[in-house]
Parts: structure tokens; C-alpha cells; sequence
């Protein structure tokens, strides 16, 4: 199949740790990989943000990366991008009608869906809607600081509507379109994957400090991720350090008003000396990083997906994390790690305490993460699900 992806603002290409620069960049780099290696051929299609690569750039065999001109050629927060989506449905269009027309088009964010369905209805191209998040959810939990269009859950209501299937990584996002009026029949729950050949338990691993336990958290800077109730939590987890990976460079670390914040909060918790934040990390060195830890913290308020979790279960880390969003269908309670109340520093103090003082429920947890990670949601068999819903909905046959 001849495969066009929408990633409007979240390139394949781009550097990530930043401020929109993360979970979508990864997931549509490797989606659009793991789609190549059985045979199909990918585009992605992602708004020009500088005047330095070629419109058409390879990033892997069978995929290409094209830079659409829609509004300055210029870095832009994504939730200023909505009045050139009108421009980048027209441009993909014209590429789609005379250069390279798709058999499906998979959309990832509701303003990329905006600029496939648009480009779709030109072109006879049918799409194929990934939300990655909902405004629904942003707002509820960020309320006025939610930096959103105004019409976004609009918009989100109408492409529920519009695209001929909806992908959806969790159950709990099932109940949200639900109250979006998306008809269930609309949907296919496919979740998010993870690179088991990158991320395994043999490898390197980044030096401990003698004598203590590890808990990591890797995590951008900013308040809904829940690193401050970790760090409120670590007086109860007596012998554990924590490891905070994101951020900027550590060398810009102390400029970050965030990064400045949670040190504060470790200084009155008294837990100064047990809480590190390493900051940005290269891709390539996250493996080590996760093997480093006896227990990964995962602690958002809401969290439409989360692959930091997956990350760690395929390195064979047990994950304790909040019970929100996708982190309840990807970590498995008592078996692959430990769910608790978001917002609940206690009840997060006393699993962390539980696990880093239980060697055998440690390992037996890790044992079963990193089976769970590999059986489950390895990047090939995830492609080959979507695969088939696009052959679905193109009509078309897939072959085994």
C-alpha cells in the first residue's frame, strides 16, 4: 500500500525533548518504519518549519519525510498552526493529485485530520484519524491554562464524524469520543508500540550511586506530569534516589523556571541529596538509562497514551504509575507494576516503598513487564494491525 501520514507539527526528524517535540514525533517515526519493513510504502507529511531540509527528505527505506509549505517557514507553538491547515490541505492535495496519490491517509493530531480530510474529499483518499490527545481531556485537567484554539473540541466532534475510521491507543479514550457523540462503530483500538530491538533488559546501563535504589521518571517539565508528587513521596521511600530524565541540557537546566521549582520542592522536602534531574538525554542513550532503575515513575494527572511506561516494561523495569488514561491498559496492576491515584503522594510513597524494598516482586514484575512489552507491543505487530484497518478502509487486500 502506498501510505500517506499527516504529522503537521510533529516531525520524524525533530529533536525531541522539546516543548512540542515528543511521544507523537516517536510514534510516527517508528509506525512509519515498522509500516516499511512489511513492504508498504510511507510519506509523511509535516508543516516546513525552516528553510534548511528538501522538500522531500528519506528517512528510511520505504519512507519519505515531505515538508509542506503552510505559513512561515519558521518554528511556531502547534496551537498557532490551525489558520494554515486551509493551505496544507490545498498543497497535499495538488501532490496528491499529480505526484503521489495514497491509497489511505492516516492523520495524527485533530489539526492534521483537518488538513486529511479536507485533502481526502479532493483526491477520493480515504482517511484514517489518530488523536494522540483530546481537548476534551486538556481542558478538564488544564482549564485556563490551556493554551487550545477555541473551536478545537469542535473540530475533534466533526472529524469523529468525518474520517472513515478512528484509532484509538486506549479504552479510556473509547469513553471520551463516546461523549464526543463518535459513533463506537467508527473506532478500532489500536495502541502505540515500542522498539524492542532498541529497548531490551541486556545492555548497558548508566551508573548507580552506591547503596541506593533507583527510582526514575522520565518526563518533559511541566506540572501535569506529576514529577513534584513524586518528589513530595520520597521521604516515605527511605534509601531511594530519583532520577528525573527531561527537560533541557543539563547545562540550561538552571534557567528553567520548572527545572528551579521541583529543586525547591526536593530542598523543603528535605530529599535534596536523593533527586537528581539529568535533563535532556540523547534517544539513543535512553536505554541505559531505564536499565539503571529498580522502578520507573510514571505520575501524570491524565496521560492520553504514555510510552515512557512501555519503554521501561521492554527494559524490564516495573513501572508504577498513575491510573489514568493509557498507563491503566498498558501497565497491568500486581503483575507488570503498581497502579495508584493520581495526585496522591502517599499512596504513590508506599508502592515505590513496597517495590524497592521486595526484591522477588521487583524481578518478578520485571520478568513480566519486559514479556508484556515484546508480546504485545512490538512495533511490527502494531503496524500490522493498522495495516489491516487501512486495507479496510481503502478496500483493499493485505497480504499475510
Amino acid at each position: 500500500m502506498r501510505i500517506a501520514m499527516i504529522s503537521e507539527h510533529a516531525s520524524p526528524l525533530a529533536a525531541l525533548g522539546g516543548v512540542d517535540a515528543g511521544g507523537q514525533n516517536a510514534h510516527v517515526a517508528e509506525l512509519a518504519a515498522a509500516l516499511a519493513g512489511h513492504g508498504h510504502q510511507v510519506r509523511v507529511y509535516t508543516r516546513r518549519d525552516s528553510l534548511g531540509p528538501a522538500e522531500v527528505v528519506p528517512m528510511a527505506d520505504g519512507v519519505d519525510v515531505v515538508h509542506v509549505p503552510a505559513g512561515p517557514a519558521t518554528a511556531l507553538p502547534k496551537d498557532e498552526l490551525l489558520p494554515y491547515m486551509g493551505e496544507f490541505a490545498e498543497w497535499m492535495a495538488v501532490d496528491w493529485r499529480d505526484q503521489w496519490k495514497p491509497d489511505v491517509a492516516h492523520a495524527h493530531f485533530w489539526m492534521s485530520g483537518l488538513a486529511a480530510v479536507d485533502a481526502g474529499r479532493a483526491c477520493g483518499v480515504p482517511v484514517v484519524q489518530t488523536f494522540h490527545a483530546l481537548g476534551s481531556v486538556k481542558r478538564r485537567y488544564q482549564g485556563r491554562a490551556d493554551t487550545s484554539p477555541p473551536g478545537r473540541i469542535a473540530c475533534e466532534r466533526r472529524l469523529g464524524q468525518a474520517a472513515d475510521r478512528i484509532i484509538v491507543q486506549c479504552r479510556d479514550e473509547i469513553g471520551e469520543l463516546l461523549r464526543l457523540g463518535v459513533p463506537r462503530s467508527r473506532m478500532a483500538l489500536v495502541p502505540s508500540g515500542v522498539n524492542t530491538e532498541r529497548f531490551g533488559p541486556q545492555g548497558a546501563a548508566v551508573a548507580r550511586t552506591p547503596g541506593r535504589s533507583r527510582i526514575l521518571t522520565v518526563a518533559r517539565l511541566v506540572e501535569r506530569k506529576g514529577i513534584e508528587d513524586t518528589i513530595r513521596a520520597l521521604p516515605w521511600v527511605p534509601g531511594a534516589e530519583l532520577v528525573v530524565v527531561g527537560g533541557p541540557p543539563v547545562d540550561r537546566l538552571h534557567a528553567d523556571p520548572y527545572a528551579r521549582r521541583l529543586l525547591a520542592l526536593a530542598g523543603h522536602c528535605r530529599v535534596a541529596d536523593r533527586v537528581t534531574l539529568a535533563g535532556a538525554v540523547p534517544a539513543h542513550e535512553m536505554p541505559a538509562w531505564y536499565r539503571s532503575a529498580d522502578v520507573l515513575a510514571a505520575t501524570p494527572w491524565y496521560e492520553p497514551f504514555g510510552l515512557t511506561p512501555l519503554e521501561a516494561m521492554a527494559c524490564g523495569v516495573p513501572v508504577v504509575a498513575t491510573e489514568v488514561g493509557g498507563l491503566i491498559d498498558t501497565v497491568v496492576d500486581g503483575i507488570t507494576g503498581d497502579l495508584v491515584p493520581p495526585r496522591d503522594p502517599r499512596a504513590l510513597a508506599a508502592a515505590l516503598r513496597r517495590l524497592t524494598g521486595d526484591e522477588v516482586r521487583r524481578f518478578s514484575y520485571a520478568a513480566a513487564a519486559a514479556d508484556r512489552a515484546a508480546a504485545s507491543y512490538s512495533w511490527p505487530r502494531i503496524a500490522e494491525r493498522l495495516a489491516s484497518v487501512y486495507a479496510t478502509v481503502a478496500d483493499l487486500e493485505v497480504a499475510a
